[in-house]
């Protein structure tokens, strides 16, 4: 239902383009772009906030964990396939609705082939724009999940640690005009790091209006920030799963 709701979008800019292809004089329409798209996918965060504990939760409530590890399989193994089992699952869910978008304004366009060999760049752009913000989401959703071995309380716990950053930021940042000079209170929103990277794949730098585009040296800030989370949350995992009894 979710993926869904998330290909409307893209079914909508088909349509319109569809409508609008042979009007003489008349741009082509685009509801929205490759680029925004990837922002759109965020919306999977319910997803992340669904899936995630039940993942992860049951191992320990039910406490099979003694009994996986009996076999040969060790905290790093568990670790990575919980990770990367949420990682695909939001690979696809992002990756899909840019598939239908760009193979729909493909085929509604007046000439294909020139659409097509005017938009390779998005061909490797959306998959890793996609890939960030899957693994991030993931690393971040199930490092909060194993913390507890209830599932409302982890996906509870998932949506407040984004609502709470959120808010921080916005607080921190504070009414900023366009002419400021930025602010690196942005990078204590957790849920928008993964579109500060998105707007680096797609443009080389940081748009101008995210509230970091006017710091110096943004975007590697951006990059740090990413891999700080990135990887507190993945020493969180398999400081959690060193031992079965954690």
């Amino acid at each position: 239902m979710l993926l869904t709701i998330v290909t409307i979008p893209a079914i909508i800019n088909v349509g319109i383009g569809y409508i609008t292809r042979d009007r003489a004089g008349t741009d082509r329409i685009d509801l929205i772009t490759y680029r925004d798209y990837v922002g759109v996918s965020s919306a999977l965060l319910l997803f992340v906030a669904i899936v995630a504990p039940d993942v992860i939760c049951p191992d320990r409530r039910q406490r099979v964990l003694p009994l996986m590890f009996a076999r040969p399989l060790t905290g790093v193994d568990y670790v990575a396939a919980k990770v990367g089992a949420i990682t695909a699952l939001l690979f696809a869910f992002s990756f899909l609705p840019q598939v239908v978008l760009f193979v729909g304004n493909m085929l509604v366009s007046n000439d294909t082939l020139d659409y097509f060999t005017g938009h390779l760049d998005v061909l490797w752009k959306v998959p890793v724009a996609a890939a960030l913000l899957a693994v991030f989401y993931a690393v971040v959703s199930l490092a909060v999940s194993s913390f507890t071995d209830r599932r409302v309380v982890g996906g509870a716990s998932i949506m407040g640690l984004f609502l709470v950053t959120s808010i921080s930021s916005a607080v921190i940042v504070g009414d900023r005009l366009p002419l400021d000079d930025g602010s690196a209170g942005a990078l204590v929103n957790v849920l928008a790091l993964p579109l500060l990277l998105r707007d680096l794949v797609f443009l080389g730098r940081i748009d101008e209006g995210e509230t970091l585009s006017g710091v110096a040296n943004g975007g590697l800030a951006a990059v740090a920030a990413y891999l700080v989370v990135v990887l507190m949350g993945v020493g969180v995992l398999l400081r959690r799963y060193q031992w079965v009894e954690r």
